[in-house]
This record gives structure tokens, sequence and C-alpha cells, in this order.
């Protein structure tokens, strides 16, 4: 593994390993999980995001991380930075398996990874690219202290998808909760 290894109370944010795969795999076929993101694929397709995921680490030293519960070790989803060439701006992003969903590891994990955006990585804003039917998605950034900041474009192949970009400012996200949120 090449990048960081952040732990929270419940869970390990780590770049992706070969194990982690299957349930990967998983998320991507299931219509519910991959909706907003692609829609769901069989694992040979799943296999180029994962692997592009993994490249990002080793080439930039940014994309989201593999998010592990610590008392189990299984795989619960892919969380953090991503700045595809022609992004909309500096993005963490996030899905979850779906047997992951309603037990709070979206916001623990998004608050440690918008912190090492900020903290380690000096970024100054932070965005999130939600499709407009994603209300899961909108309220996590809503807990988060995003604001919907309007419709933006992603570059291709994804210029056709519709998404709003949410986010806020490095400044706005220190003064939540007196500083440091989640910590």
């Amino acid at each position: 593994m090449t990048g960081p290894v952040i732990e929270t109370a419940r869970l390990t944010l780590r770049p992706q390993a070969m194990e982690d795969f299957p349930r990967w795999a998983e998320m991507m076929a299931h219509p519910e999980a991959a909706k907003f993101i692609g829609g769901p694929m069989p694992a040979e397709t799943a296999w180029r995001g994962f692997m592009t995921m993994a490249g990002a680490w080793s080439l930039t030293g940014v994309a989201m991380f593999s998010l592990v519960e610590r008392e189990t070790g299984r795989w619960l989803g892919r969380i953090g930075p991503w700045t595809p060439l022609g992004w909309p701006g500096t993005e963490v992003g996030w899905s979850l398996h779906p047997d992951a969903h309603g037990k709070g590891y979206g916001f623990e994990a998004a608050t440690a990874a918008i912190n090492y955006a900020f903290d380690v990585l000096g970024w100054t804003e932070v965005i999130h690219c939600i499709d407009p039917d994603n209300t899961p998605s909108q309220r996590l950034a809503e807990r988060l202290g995003s604001h919907n900041q309007g419709p933006t474009r992603l570059p291709p192949p994804f210029d056709a998808v519709t998404v709003d970009r949410w986010g806020q400012s490095r400044e706005q996200w220190r003064a939540r909760d007196g500083g440091r949120p989640g910590e």
C-alpha cells in the first residue's frame, strides 16, 4: 500500500488493497449503492475503477481511501480526497457498501478525510459532487456543514451527468465545533 493511514474511533481509512476488491465489486454491482456513481456494473468494469483509485494513490498521492471497520476488518466503502483532471474542484467524495448505510460511518470517515484534506493536503476548499436526487448524500453533506452551491459540470465521460456542487471553505470547516470537527 502506498499512502497514509488514518484511524478514527471505529474506522481505518487507508489506500486500496487487493482484499478490498470483492466488496468493492459488490458495492458497484448493487442497484441502489451504485445508482449515483455510474450505475450497477459487472466486476470487470468495477475492476477498472478500483485500479484507477489505487493508481491515483501511487502516482499523485491523492485518492479515496478504503474505509475499513477496525473491529472486524470488513471493507465498508470508499471515501476521501479526489481530484481527477478537469474536476470542478477539490472533492471529498464517498460511496458506502449497502450494509454500511445508516450507521454513521459516512460522517465519521468524511470528517477524518476533510480534516486530512485541509490539514495535510493544504486544500482551501472541499466540494462534493452530488446528484440532485441523491438525498442521503445531500443529508451527509449538510451534516458536514457543506452547502449546495448550484449545478456544476463534470469532465468527459461524465459531462452529461447532472450534479450539484456542494462545499465549504477551510475557514467555514474550522469555524464549526470549535476548530477541527470530529475530534
